[in-house]
């Protein structure tokens, strides 16, 4: 039987590995967004993650992606015996839950309950607008840093590497940059050149001005989508702060203490 702190230590471990699972409309990750309910390690080492949406009517499509990518990365944990993946309050809730959990190949899932969409097809597209917000940040710290249009685009992976960010914003978004250029292969050598396009096409110099600008546009798109998401999810979930004394009477009345695990809520 686990004791107390070796749950809580592999509770963390599977937590670390949900960072990896992003909302795929906003390129953020799952555990950001507040979207993951509750995580529970059994004494037989079985994982349960309980996750939620921002509405009831959420995109199935968005359910089924983030579902699945929970159940890959918790079972990506060596010592995962079984994995239980469940949306709460969600339309599709009960067939994403079915889906996910079935254990089927998540292509024949995905079609089976989303008319025969392909899911390759959904991922392509989000993942292009993740790329275009990931390389606008690289690009804007690259100017800030005083790289001209010639430099930049001429620029190479191996010396990408070597560029020491300071802002916050670009120390977060390099490394995931460059997990994508090597993840869709579109640059993987040192002399590859660091700033292709998503369709892998060079950018000219000349070009680099309207490239931003298109970027930017993909950028702005993403972070409103991301602020009504987590207002709907404000409102929807009520969520607010227990003190560092524990609940009080108040507390209790007002419905805020939830069963344990889960997320205190005034709703």
């Amino acid at each position: 039987m686990l004791v107390a702190n070796q749950k809580a230590e592999l509770e963390r471990e599977v937590w670390s590995r949900l960072d990896a699972v992003t909302d795929p409309e906003l390129d953020e990750p799952i555990t950001d967004m507040g979207f993951v309910e509750r995580v529970e390690v059994t004494d037989a080492k079985q994982v349960r993650v309980a996750f939620r949406l921002p509405t009831y009517w959420c995109s199935p499509n968005f359910a089924f992606l983030m579902g699945f990518g929970i159940r890959a990365e918790v079972l990506s944990l060596p010592w995962v015996t079984a994995a239980e993946v469940q949306l709460n309050d969600h339309c599709f809730g009960d067939k994403v839950n079915e889906g996910v959990n079935s254990g089927r190949d998540y292509h024949e899932v995905f079609a089976a309950y989303c008319d025969g969409a392909r899911l390759d097809d959904v991922v392509e597209k989000f993942l292009a607008k993740a790329f275009d917000r990931r390389q606008e940040t690289v690009l804007l710290g690259l100017q800030a840093l005083g790289y001209g249009p010639d430099q930049i685009v001429s620029m190479t992976l191996g010396t990408l590497r070597q560029i020491a960010f300071e802002g916050e914003e670009e120390l977060r978004q390099k490394p995931r940059y460059l997990d994508l250029l090597a993840a869709q292969g579109l640059a993987t050598e040192p002399e590859d050149l660091a700033f292709p396009t998503w369709d892998g096409q060079e950018i000219a110099a000349g070009d680099l001005a309207a490239h931003l600008t298109r970027l930017r546009s993909t950028r702005i798109n993403m972070e409103f989508n991301g602020a009504l998401c987590r207002g709907l999810a404000r409102t929807r979930y009520k969520e607010v702060e227990i003190g560092p004394e524990g609940p009080t009477l108040v507390d209790f009345i007002a419905g805020r203490v939830p069963p344990r695990g889960k997320t205190a809520s005034a709703g």
